[in-house]
């Protein structure tokens, strides 16, 4: 057994042993949030990419024939698709991860996200090979989908299973810096490739390299992860005979995890999934396809707001473990119904007004080419602050919720009862979001004049993540127990 993490904590899974992980020294604990917290932020960005380059590679890949908000809407809805699988890919990669442990399956997954998100970037054009390659678009996103479905509950039950009790907040934050950090690094791979190698080039074959780049990555983080030990908790539990022989049955079908399961759904995880990703993903494609600024300055807002925003999600992760989870989820939920859709209408204020660079044409075969449109003047400070507190909101509600849903559920079935509920939350919920807004905006600015203002219609999408936060936060206040501290135990 690989020594690179104290021996002192190393179980022996054939044989039983004790093990208080109050006891678990610091040092093996960094170790620990390190090798997890690497290959989460390369899974996000995995998973980030494509929907970052949605609308480059849908007409690459989806065709030109359409309109460009078709191919873009279609790039969409495969992005969304990902999302779709995720809970089925919680429910067999956290059944796995109950039985045989929890080093093992996300290792797997980081193996099947990094060699999906890699095979993407070498599918050959719609041109070259037809309607193949959207299908296997499809399918490798589907893959992408399953990995990441087992990937957070992995990483987020293995770190908690060797934090303190008391510091469990804290220590757990860390992974969930891991999502924000994925969607940064894919954001400065792009730019950082589009403007090195010009944009022609760049759309033409260029979007590929952040796509090939993954496999490096993965291959890295592979090496890493392959050091650790097994969780304690779960080595404890499986050298005692405790583990669960049918974590689905015992998660889904027992009536009183059930009920756990569906208050960590409809009380917590489906409110956070819209708040994030409405913060984060629409908020950038807002900005790039609705409001028509240029690359760098929307690239440069969102990563500068979450670069400034990142340390508070172990702020707030560490306030947990003193004041408690769901006062600081809860504030954050509200927080985000509230004020989401008036931040947005200060971010389209700041874009300016947008300057025609390229007259409307008709082109060889008759068809309407519409003008480009950009923003040539936007207020990037004030633009950058509102983004700031659209991510502030996700930070209070997501900085403490690993450690919340791991202290859900017994040691048994923790890995596949706090995935599913997460995943369902942020997949479905949450994943829909770029899709959702946009076709409603899309909809709204195709209505007979008068039916929406055009200052409206843009921002009508929104009305769907703050609908959901809503009815999230008042189950979650009606309905959601406070966990901080707890010892966490089998039963």
């Amino acid at each position: 057994m690989d020594q690179s993490l104290n021996p002192a904590y190393a179980v022996d899974l054939d044989a039983p042993a004790a093990h208080d992980n109050n006891q678990v020294d610091s040092k093996t604990i960094w170790q620990v949030i390190t090798a997890s917290s690497v290959g989460t932020v390369i899974e996000w960005y995995d998973f980030y990419i494509f929907g970052s380059l949605a609308a480059i590679i849908g007409p690459v890949l989806f065709g030109h024939a359409g309109k460009i908000e078709d191919s873009l809407l279609g790039a969409l809805a495969v992005f969304g698709a990902g999302f779709v699988v995720r809970p089925f890919g919680a429910v067999f990669f956290g059944r796995l991860g109950d039985m045989i442990g929890r080093k093992y399956t996300f290792l797997v997954t980081l193996l099947i996200m990094g060699g999906a998100t890699f095979v993407t970037g070498l599918i050959p054009s719609y041109d070259t090979i037809g309607v193949a390659a959207p299908i296997i678009v499809v399918v490798l996103r589907l893959l992408q989908g399953l990995a990441l479905g087992g990937e957070y509950g992995g990483a987020a039950t293995y770190v908690a299973e060797y934090a303190p009790d008391k510091k469990r907040g804290y220590y757990t934050s860390f992974i969930q810096i891991t999502a924000t950090g994925g969607l940064i690094l894919s954001i400065l791979v792009i730019v950082i490739t589009r403007k090195t190698m010009g944009e022609a080039a760049f759309k033409e074959w260029g979007w590929r390299l952040p796509f090939l780049l993954s496999g490096f990555l993965v291959i890295a983080s592979y090496y890493i992860r392959k050091k650790l030990h097994e969780s304690p908790l779960f080595a404890k539990a499986k050298a005692t005979g405790t583990t669960s022989k049918s974590p689905l049955r015992d998660s889904f079908v027992n009536p009183v995890n059930r009920r756990l399961v569906l208050i960590a759904l409809f009380g917590v995880t489906m409110g956070q999934g819209v708040i994030f990703y409405t913060s984060q993903f629409q908020a950038y494609s807002f900005m790039n396809s609705t409001l028509k600024l240029d690359i760098i300055d929307s690239s440069t807002i969102l990563v500068v707001a979450m670069v400034l925003a990142t340390p508070l999600f172990i702020y707030f992760g560490s306030l947990s473990d003193r004041i408690g989870r769901k006062r600081i989820i809860m504030t954050g939920m509200i927080c985000g119904a509230l004020f989401t859709i008036p931040l947005f209408y200060g971010i389209k204020a700041y874009a300016g007004p947008l300057t025609e660079i390229t007259p409307a044409t008709v082109d060889a075969a008759g068809q309407a080419v519409p003008a480009v449109m950009k923003a040539l003047a936007p207020n990037v400070f004030m633009m950058t602050v509102l983004t700031f507190l659209l991510v502030f909101f996700v930070t209070m509600v997501y900085g403490p919720i690993a450690a919340y849903l791991v202290e859900l559920f017994p040691t048994s079935v923790r890995y596949t009862s706090l995935s599913v509920p997460y995943h369902i939350g942020n997949g479905v919920f949450g994943g829909f979001v770029p899709l959702i807004a946009t076709s409603i905006g899309v909809w709204a600015a195709k209505q007979p004049a008068g039916t929406f203002s055009k200052e409206h219609s843009s921002l009508l999408g929104l009305v769907y993540p703050v609908v959901i936060a809503l009815i999230c936060f008042f189950v979650g206040m009606a309905l959601m127990k406070d966990t901080r501290n707890v010892k966490l135990m089998d039963k």
